[in-house]
C-alpha cells in the first residue's frame, strides 16, 4: 500500500500510457458528457487532463470542452426540454420552478458567470435553467468563458495536489481547507439564489 501512495504519480502516468491516444480521448469526451450527465466525476477527468497534457494544455483542454459540454447541454435544453418542464416542476414545484426560470431570464451576465465559477454549484441545473428560461445564448456562452476559468483551475489544481498530497501530508492539509472554503462559498452563492 506504501508503494502505491509513494509512487501514484508514475502508476497514473503508466495507466494513461498504456490507454495509448483513447486515454486522453475518453477524458476529453467524457468532460462534455459531465455536462449533460451530472453523475460523473468532472474533477476526475481535469485530473487527467492535466496529467496527460501538463499543466497549461491540460487546463485549456479541460476548460475549452467543459464551456463546450456547457454550451451543447443549454442548446438541448432550450430546443428540446422547454416543452417538457414540468421535470422541473417536479423536482421544485411549480411556484417555484417559475420563480427559478423568471430569475435566470433576469440574470446579469456577472451574476451568472460567479455562479458558474464555484466548483459545487450544480452545472447541469444552471444548462437546464439558462436554457428554458430563453437566455440569450450569447449571454450564456460569455458566462460560461469567464465562470469556468475558476471552476476548471480550482479541480485541476485539488486533483494534482491531492496526488501529491500522498507525498506530502501538508499539501492535504491545504487542499481540505480549500474544499472546505469553496463548499461553504458555493452553499451560500447556491442558497441565495435558491439552487439548491
Amino acid at each position: 500500500m506504501n508503494y502505491f501512495f509513494s509512487n501514484i504519480d508514475q502508476i497514473i502516468s503508466n495507466f494513461l500510457t498504456s490507454l495509448g491516444v483513447f486515454g486522453p480521448i475518453l477524458g476529453c469526451l467524457l468532460i462534455v458528457i459531465e455536462s449533460m450527465i451530472p453523475v460523473l466525476p468532472l474533477f476526475v477527468f481535469i485530473t487527467l487532463n492535466f496529467y496527460a497534457f501538463g499543466d497549461l494544455l491540460g487546463f485549456l483542454i479541460s476548460y475549452l470542452l467543459t464551456v463546450l459540454g456547457c454550451n451543447i447541454a443549454f442548446y438541448i435544453s432550450e430546443h428540446f426540454i422547454n416543452s417538457k418542464i414540468d421535470i422541473l416542476y417536479k423536482k421544485f414545484g411549480k411556484k417555484r420552478g417559475n420563480k427559478l426560470i423568471e430569475k435566470f431570464s433576469n440574470m446579469k451576465l456577472s451574476t451568472l458567470a460567479t455562479i458558474m465559477a464555484f466548483p459545487f454549484t450544480p452545472a447541469f441545473l444552471i444548462n437546464i435553467l439558462a436554457g428554458v428560461s430563453k437566455m440569450n445564448q450569447k449571454k450564456f456562452l460569455v458566462a460560461c468563458f469567464i465562470g469556468k476559468i475558476f471552476m476548471v483551475y480550482f479541480w485541476g489544481y485539488v486533483g494534482t495536489s491531492l496526488i501529491e498530497s500522498f507525498k506530502n501530508p501538508i499539501v492535504l492539509l491545504r487542499i481540505t481547507i480549500l474544499l472546505i472554503l469553496a463548499f461553504i462559498i458555493s452553499k451560500i452563492v447556491n442558497k441565495k439564489y435558491e439552487l439548491e
